[in-house]
């Protein structure tokens, strides 16, 4: 029997999430044999190659000087803050506390249309945005035991998201996706290559690191097949909030690659930063407005690097 459209789209949604986290797992394995600059450096040339190939097949590239449009410009230095500081984070810290902060990117997006488009947010979804972030201070937890300056990094790492993310829905309509997916590659290689020296300098790498931090640019390519696959099968407000599936696997893999056990803390915040988000999706499907949270923020919320 056929799936309907909306369980299709709930399925592709699970599967990108899927490929996002491992690739956020394969990232971390890699950061305990290299600086995360040789990783942003090998997994983002990987990534330049296979995504420019895809968007010269496609004719994406007849107009590469639209990578030097203000707003393309403005989303790959988000897009630079923004995996700086997340994989700097996701070398320290567990891999599901990571995810869970990140799952607030879609409620700073909303807070950062409303402050910086004029867009109309009610005061439910102020009140959303004001119960995930103190669901992010509990995971982060300043100033008490278990504190980490790399929380902050990965609170950063919201930040600048945002700022991509943002960017990304000014960007004019005539440049090609793939088109800023290729500069954005591009930028986060060169990033990689100038901070090698800064962080450590080059490690030599056996095949099978190579060949994990290869696999890593494949599995964000697939999720962003599945991303789009995802949200031209159904409805956008049935299907987006699978995305918070991305938070399972994060704490499934920690158990499994790396051993660490959620505590109360992360998970109480986690469920915190998860019901507001949900809660703002349904407020924002209530007020009928254009554009959810789900189309504004970025796919994996998370860098990418792509």
């Amino acid at each position: 029997m056929p799936l309907s459209p909306n369980l299709r789209g709930a399925l592709f949604m699970m599967v990108a999430m899927v490929g996002f986290t491992l690739n956020d797992a394969i990232t971390k394995f890699s950061s305990e044999s290299m600086n995360m600059a040789q990783v942003m450096l090998i997994r983002g040339a990987f990534a330049s190659l296979f995504v420019g190939l895809l968007a010269w097949q496609r004719g994406a590239l007849a107009t590469p000087r639209s990578m030097l449009q203000p707003m393309v410009a403005m989303r790959v230095a988000g897009e630079a803050g923004a995996t700086v500081s997340f994989l700097v984070a996701l070398a320290h810290l567990p891999i599901a506390n990571v995810s869970a902060v990140l799952q607030a990117l879609p409620l700073a997006v909303t807070m950062g249309a409303a402050l910086f488009f004029n867009e109309g947010v009610g005061w439910r979804r102020w009140l959303a945005i004001a119960v995930g972030f103190a669901g992010v201070l509990i995971i982060v937890r300043p100033g008490f035991e278990g504190f980490s300056v790399y929380s902050l990094l990965a609170l950063a790492s919201v930040a600048c998201c945002a700022v991509r993310d943002l960017s990304t829905r000014r960007i004019p309509q005539e440049i090609p996706t793939l088109l800023v997916s290729t500069a954005t590659a591009l930028a986060m290689t060169v990033l990689g290559a100038a901070l090698l020296a800064p962080m450590g300098g080059w490690t030599p790498m056996s095949g099978k690191a190579t060949a994990l931090l290869a696999l890593a640019a494949v599995l964000v390519l697939i999720g962003y097949q599945f991303i789009i696959m995802a949200m031209r099968s159904g409805d956008i407000s049935f299907i987006a909030p699978f995305r918070y599936t991305a938070l399972l696997w994060s704490i499934l893999l920690g158990l499994v690659i790396f051993s660490d056990v959620p505590d109360l803390p992360m998970i109480v915040g986690a469920t915190i930063i998860v019901g507001s988000g949900l809660y703002a999706l349904y407020r924002e499907r209530i007020v009928g407005r254009r554009q959810t949270a789900a189309e504004s923020a970025g796919p994996d919320m998370a860098p990418d690097g792509i």
